[in-house]
């Protein structure tokens, strides 16, 4: 699977699918990499996380550990360093929306304010001028029983708002399940090819992708 400079790439699934390893194997194909990594380590085990997974990494990479302002600390990086990176893999959305919705007081109007920093994070890549790959790693919460709590479902809600809007940016999205991955735009054209693309039925057309900025 190659990825095209210039591109953007989301990668979904659940937790342990494989998805930060596949994402990594992507951004070898070129040189060297801004890893953006959004996990905070507010405990041993996510600590211990967050060690393991930058220690796989290749030493020429650099980090920068961002839990909250993603679109302008990112923005920030590139512009200092226009020319020094081929690769922006962010991981995750997942605990940047986390982190965001934690810092709210009113969780009934955070979804858009989250989908309103997303799109922010979105107009980044739209405007980076060095033709770089971008990688994101997000996972699916929606797929499990309704949450019990205002703030599990405000999560789910608002994670689920951020996945389809990336996604529908995205000139890839991959979907991982038990270490392997399936290519959802792809998939996706075949069944518009099969059926047609019927009125009301809300498939995305690869093709004919949403403005994004």
């Amino acid at each position: 699977m190659k990825v095209e400079v210039g591109e953007l790439t989301l990668i979904t699934g659940g937790a342990r699918s494989g998805k930060s390893s596949f994402a990594e194997r992507l951004a070898m194909q070129g040189e060297r990499a801004l890893f953006v990594a959004t996990a905070e380590p507010l405990d041993d085990d996510m600590t211990r996380r967050i060690a393991a997974h930058k220690a796989s990494r290749p030493a020429e990479w650099d980090t920068l550990e961002e839990p909250l302002a993603l679109p302008d600390a990112t923005r920030e990086y590139i512009c200092s360093s226009p020319t020094e990176y081929d690769t922006i893999i962010i991981d995750c959305l997942t605990m940047w929306v986390s982190n965001l919705l934690l810092r709210y007081e009113n969780y009934a109007d955070c979804e858009a304010r989250i989908v309103g920093a997303a799109k922010a994070l979105l107009d980044v890549y739209a405007s980076d001028s060095g033709n770089r790959r971008w990688i994101i790693v997000t996972n699916e919460v929606g797929l499990g029983i309704v949450p019990s709590s205002s703030l599990g479902r405000a999560y789910r809600d608002s994670l689920g708002r951020v996945n389809s809007l990336v996604a529908s940016c995205a000139d890839r999205v991959y979907l991982m399940a038990a270490g392997l991955a399936l290519d959802l735009k792809t998939l996706g054209a075949r069944h518009i090819n099969d059926i047609g693309d019927t009125p009301g039925m809300g498939i995305i057309n690869p093709e004919q992708r949403r403005d994004c900025e």
